[in-house]
C-alpha cells in the first residue's frame, strides 16, 4: 500500500484528524478521498464527508469489493453520528457480510457494532441485545472497544440496569485512555457523568425529591404502587397496568397517588383529567364513570373510594404510594430527551427513533424552538435542531421504552 496512505490512514486510527487530511489533501485517487472522507466526518463536516466517500466508493468500482464495503461502513458511521436514520439498513448488513467474507474481522465487528448502536438510538433494545450476543469483540482495538462498551453502556442505563452501566463504562474508560485519543476519553467521561445526573423526581404527598437512575431502579424494585409518569403506567413489582392510551384515566391516578393516603377534591379531579374550570352535573357524571373505569384497571393493585370530598386511592395490603415522574416536565419531553444527547438532529431522525409522525414532530419542534428550548441549523433538507444550552433537561434514561419487567 502507500505509504501516505497507510500514515494517513494510521494518522486517523490515533486521533489525529489534522496530520492525515495534510498527508492525502491534494490527492484524489480513491484511497484517499475515503481517507478525506472520515477526516472530514471527524471534523464534523458531514456534507462534504459524505459527497467524498461516495466519489470514493464509485472510484473502487475497479477494485473490488471489499474496499466498496468499507466505504459504505465509513458513509454508515456518518449516518449514525449525523442522525441519518434514514440511511438504508441493508446496505451495512450487505457490507459487513462482505467484510466477513474476506476476512476483515476488525471492520465486520465495527460493522455490527454500528448496527446495535442504531437500534439502541431508535430504542429496538431487544433486537440491539440480539446483535450483541452474536458480535466477538477480540478484533476489536482499544479505540473500537471504548465504542463498543458504550453501546453495551447505553443499553443497561435504557434498562435502568445501574451496576452493568457502570461495569460497562469503567471498561470503556480503560479501553479509551489505552487508545490514547483525547476525544474519545473525554466521550466516556461524559456519558459516565450521565450516571449522576437527575434522572427523574418522586413524588410521595406532594413531596418532591430528585433521583438518580440507581434510585429510580431501586424504586422500581420495590414493593410500593408506582404511578410512572415516564412511560404513563401504573406498576407493583413485576405487574403493569399500560394507561398511555388513555390519558383521562392515567391523569386520574396520578392526582390520586399524588395525595394519597389522602382524598383528592372532585374539582381537582375534575381539572386535571379534563381541564373544567367550573364542575356541573354533567362533569361529576362523567367523572364517575371514569373513576370505575379506573377501579377496574387497577383492580388487585389499589382500591379507589369515595369520600365526602373526592376520592381517595387505597393501594392493597398497605402498600407505600409514589409517583415516578420526569426530571422536567414538558409536553415534548421526549424530544428533548433525544436532543439531549448533544447531536443535532434532523426532524426526520426523530421521527423514526420516537415512532411518531413527522408532522406531529415538526409541531412538537416549533413549540420547543418558540419557547427558547430548542434551535435549528441549516436550511432545507439539511436543517437540524440541537437543545438550546442550558442548566438541566430530560435525559435519555427515561425515554418511553420498555420497562424493566419487560
Amino acid at each position: 500500500m502507500d505509504s501516505m496512505i497507510t500514515a494517513a490512514a494510521q494518522a486517523l486510527a490515533a486521533g489525529d484528524v489534522l496530520g492525515a487530511m495534510k498527508r492525502v489533501a491534494l490527492r484524489d485517487d480513491a484511497p484517499a478521498l475515503a481517507l478525506r472522507g472520515i477526516a472530514l466526518a471527524q471534523l464534523g463536516d458531514f456534507e462534504r464527508a459524505k459527497a467524498l466517500l461516495k466519489s470514493a466508493h464509485r472510484a473502487f468500482a475497479s477494485r473490488g469489493t471489499l474496499a466498496r464495503a468499507r466505504c459504505t461502513l465509513a458513509e454508515a458511521e456518518i449516518a449514525l453520528v449525523s442522525r441519518d436514520l434514514g440511511w438504508p439498513e441493508k446496505a451495512l448488513e450487505m457490507a459487513r457480510q462482505t467484510l466477513e467474507r474476506h476476512g476483515d474481522g476488525l471492520n465486520a465487528a465495527h460493522a455490527r457494532n454500528l448496527q446495535i448502536r442504531r437500534l439502541l438510538l431508535i430504542g429496538r433494545l431487544d433486537e440491539a441485545e440480539t446483535l450483541l450476543a452474536m458480535l466477538d469483540p477480540s478484533p476489536l482495538p482499544p479505540a473500537a472497544r471504548a465504542s463498543l462498551e458504550l453501546t453495551v453502556a447505553g443499553i443497561a442505563i435504557r434498562r435502568l440496569k445501574t451496576k452493568p452501566a457502570r461495569d460497562a463504562l469503567a471498561r470503556a474508560a480503560k479501553a479509551s485512555n489505552d487508545a490514547g485519543i483525547p476525544a474519545l476519553v473525554a466521550e466516556v467521561r461524559n456519558a459516565a457523568g450521565v450516571l449522576d445526573a437527575p434522572a427523574g423526581r418522586e413524588v410521595v404527598r406532594g413531596r418532591e425529591r430528585a433521583l438518580h437512575l440507581e434510585d429510580v431502579e431501586a424504586l422500581l424494585s420495590s414493593d410500593a404502587l408506582i404511578v410512572d409518569a415516564c412511560r404513563f403506567a401504573v406498576r407493583r413489582g413485576s405487574r403493569i397496568v399500560r394507561l398511555a392510551h388513555r390519558p383521562v384515566l392515567f391523569s386520574l391516578a396520578r392526582a390520586l397517588a399524588e395525595a394519597a393516603p389522602d382524598d383528592v377534591p372532585r374539582g381537582l379531579l375534575l381539572a386535571r383529567a379534563f381541564g373544567a374550570r367550573h364542575a356541573d352535573e354533567s362533569h361529576r357524571a362523567r367523572l364517575r364513570v371514569e373513576i370505575g373505569r379506573l377501579r377496574a384497571e387497577l383492580e388487585g393493585f389499589a382500591a379507589i373510594e369515595a369520600t365526602k370530598e373526592g376520592f381517595v386511592l387505597v393501594p392493597a395490603n398497605g402498600a407505600a404510594v409514589a409517583v415516578l415522574a420526569p426530571p422536567i416536565e414538558d409536553e415534548n419531553g421526549a424530544v428533548l430527551a433525544l436532543l439531549a444527547d448533544g447531536e443535532s438532529w434532523s426532524s426526520s431522525a426523530l421521527s423514526i427513533a420516537l415512532g411518531i409522525s413527522a408532522r406531529t414532530v415538526q409541531r412538537a419542534l416549533e413549540t420547543l424552538a418558540t419557547s427558547g428550548k430548542v434551535e435549528s441549523v441549516g436550511n432545507g433538507r439539511a436543517r437540524r435542531w440541537i437543545i438550546t444550552p442550558a442548566i438541566g433537561f430530560p435525559t435519555t434514561l427515561l425515554l418511553p421504552g420498555p420497562l424493566p419487567s419487560d
